[in-house]
């Protein structure tokens, strides 16, 4: 299926993380101009971007003035931008409860989280104000990545839950706002579940797979082909030209309770 987005540009924040990587991915299998986003893990862009043609930006997106200069510099390069991944974030380590989590550290993941979410979204959204609607009618697309602790919360990571959480306000806000400037454009979130990106699988066991999916009905973990079509199909202006506002869950059924002892 042609998803609509041959020609679109698209930023995808947190690249270099192995959904953002699927997606860049997916993204150019479609024919979209990819911009692909680093902060620290920049580095590693290079090495599969350069043969696929992608454009390669650096950026700490926790800082709103870096946000609003990375999108400046790809609306001077490519004369407008149509979609926008907001996929950066930060699972962080060691697990700790509330009460033992230091302020800078809280601070951190959401400036990580949400924040740069947030400055992304109003960079986009301001340079989609300059720049007008695409001419086609195709509409302009913001899709978040959040997470299943934002649904359920997750002990030891309650900053990172927090920050979860708080996209569904933003995108929920957003989707009014965004059609003042293009009427067609959508705003949406995805919640992925446990996912086994490259990070990851190196620990990802039997024993693993039995504790996170004993609250699912499907009993695997996503890989990152499953997240980023979840995406794709809320970026495109074809399959889900109507779907606005909405969250995506792609954890296999997952439940705020368990299904198996």
């Amino acid at each position: 299926m042609d998803l609509g987005l041959k020609g679109s540009v698209a930023l995808v924040t947190g690249a270099s993380g192995g959904i953002g990587r699927r997606v860049c991915e997916r993204l150019h299998e479609e024919g979209a101009v990819v911009v692909a986003h680093g902060h620290t893990g920049v580095d590693r862009l290079a090495p599969w971007c350069d043969p696929l043609g992608l454009h390669t930006e650096r950026a700490d997106l926790s800082d709103d003035a870096e946000a609003d200069a990375l999108v400046d510099r790809i609306v001077a390069r490519h004369g407008r931008l149509d979609v926008l991944i907001a996929n950066a974030g930060r699972w962080p380590e060691p697990e700790l409860p509330l009460h033992r989590t230091g302020a800078a550290d809280l601070r951190r993941t959401v400036d990580d989280n949400l924040w740069s979410a947030l400055w992304s979204a109003r960079a986009f959204v301001r340079a989609l104000a300059r720049t007008g609607p695409r001419p086609d009618g195709r509409g302009a697309s913001v899709v978040f990545t959040g997470s299943t602790a934002g649904r359920f919360g997750e002990a030891g990571h309650i900053a990172y839950a927090t920050s979860k959480a708080a996209l569904h306000g933003l995108m929920l806000t957003l989707k009014n706002e965004i059609v003042a400037v293009d009427p067609h454009a959508r705003v949406n979130l995805v919640q992925p579940g446990w996912t086994v990106t490259d990070a990851v699988a190196a620990h990802v066991d039997e024993a693993l797979v039995a504790r996170v999916t004993a609250t699912m009905p499907l009993r695997r973990i996503a890989s990152v082909d499953d997240i980023a079509a979840a995406v794709l199909f809320l970026a495109s202006p074809v399959a889900a030209r109507h779907v606005s506002g909405e969250v995506l869950t792609v954890a296999g059924g997952m439940e705020g309770r368990l299904l198996r002892p």
